[in-house]
């Protein structure tokens, strides 16, 4: 169990999209505040990034259908899109009035020359001028096809009653004819929206008639983790959220109030967004290009270095990845882990975690695992019926831990 709830690093697609600087990667819907690139079938969603070259380079997309776990379909594109799976980005915008010059580039999709007719997990790939992948970035479509009800419970195992959360569902197909489930369905547990926190490789524990039922108590276990910490910068020349110094250099540089690392600290709550940020700034009328980048510097309080383990910040400002960016280096003399990233003015969401030398990642060590935090779970669920050459996503439920149930 222990081994499913650690984040394995395996990343399946290549991602070098910082050492070509590019930075604040989004793909989410047109509504405000929605942060998650899991929608029904049809419906737009606006992929947007800065390059910080700001030289006007050409950018192509390209999509493509994946499997449940995230390996190209056989299906050709012509299968599953009308029109061209990759095309080039044509909505470009220089910055307007900031110290860090970037380029803003945006597509929406579905548009005019690429709609995608078919439901699924797909990987949206960006490429540059010479046809080398630059990023990617992961999105379902899905049909309202069943009905899926997720409830989530403090853990009912002894050892772990404190520190982790079930999820449990079920599975409502009236209109759906599923004979053997085993080899017809497959469902994913997504913690967060963030595709390194999931649970896989699930079968019904009882059938009923037009409904399957997933009522593990300890197989569909996670880590409660912590709430996120955050901070907010819309105001680029002073202090402003969690932000206690400002200094003015090439850029901006925006010093944080540093974290006190206490391994036996206690579960506070804190209303957050699972990780994800918001770009915004309250002194421009377009955020998109007006506003600003700042260096962001990090620390952590700790009399001591985390044995045998590297320290990184973590969060959906680079899709949950370990990069060299994001990690920490500690100070013997002062007693403390520092780090700094440079983004985009807005509200964000980050927390810590550790890598050890056998490549996991553990996002509990530094802020502990709670019962009682606050995470969104997603249900996915993946129909292939005998016969079929693809797998569709034929429903998702959502849950949230509510721990005055």
């Amino acid at each position: 169990m222990y081994k499913k709830l650690l984040i394995i690093i395996f990343i399946p697609f290549c991602l070098n999209s910082f050492s070509q600087n590019i930075k604040s990667i989004q793909l989410r819907p047109l509504q405000e505040n929605n942060f998650s690139a899991i929608v029904p079938l049809g419906t737009v969603l606006e992929l947007s990034f800065d390059d910080l070259d700001a030289d006007s380079k050409d950018y192509q997309y390209k999509i493509e259908h994946m499997t449940h776990d995230w390996k190209p379909s056989r299906m050709s594109s012509s299968q599953y899109i009308n029109g061209f799976d990759q095309n080039t980005i044509i909505e470009v915008t220089n910055s307007f009035n900031t110290l860090q010059s970037y380029s803003h580039h945006s597509v929406e999709i579905p548009n005019v020359n690429t709609v995608i007719t078919k439901s699924g997990n797909y990987l949206l790939s960006v490429l540059n001028n010479y046809d080398e992948l630059v990023f990617t970035r992961r999105f379902v479509l899905y049909e309202n096809a069943t009905t899926v009800g997720v409830s989530v419970e403090r853990s009912r195992n002894t050892k772990t009653l404190n520190t982790q959360q079930t999820v449990q569902f079920s599975i409502n197909h009236p209109n759906i004819t599923i004979n053997n489930p085993s080899q017809e369905i497959n469902v994913v547990i997504l913690k967060n929206n963030n595709w390194n926190e999931k649970i896989t490789d699930l079968q019904p524990t009882f059938f009923k008639p037009n409904q399957l039922l997933y009522t593990y108590t300890n197989k569909t276990n996670f880590w409660g983790g912590n709430e996120f910490l955050y901070f907010d910068n819309k105001i680029i020349r002073n202090n402003s959220l969690n932000v206690v110094k400002v200094i003015k250099e090439d850029v901006f540089h925006h010093y944080l109030y540093p974290y006190t690392y206490n391994e036996f600290s206690e579960y506070k709550y804190n209303p957050d967004i699972n990780g994800q940020f918001v770009v915004r700034t309250i002194e421009a009328d377009d955020s998109r290009t007006e506003a600003d980048y700042a260096m962001m510097h990090f620390s952590i309080l700790a009399d001591e270095p985390i044995a045998n383990k590297d320290l990184y910040v973590y969060g959906a400002f680079n899709d949950f990845n370990i990069t060299e960016e994001n990690r920490m280096q500690y100070h013997p003399e002062e007693k403390y882990y520092t780090g700094s990233i440079l983004l985009k003015q807005g509200f964000y969401n980050y927390t810590f975690a550790t890598l050890n030398a056998d490549g996991k990642v553990n996002t509990n060590d530094i802020l502990g695992s709670h019962y009682e935090t606050e995470n969104e779970y997603t249900v996915i669920v993946y129909y292939k019926p005998f016969g079929s050459f693809y797998e569709r996503v034929i429903g998702i439920g959502t849950g949230f831990f509510n721990q005055n149930r």
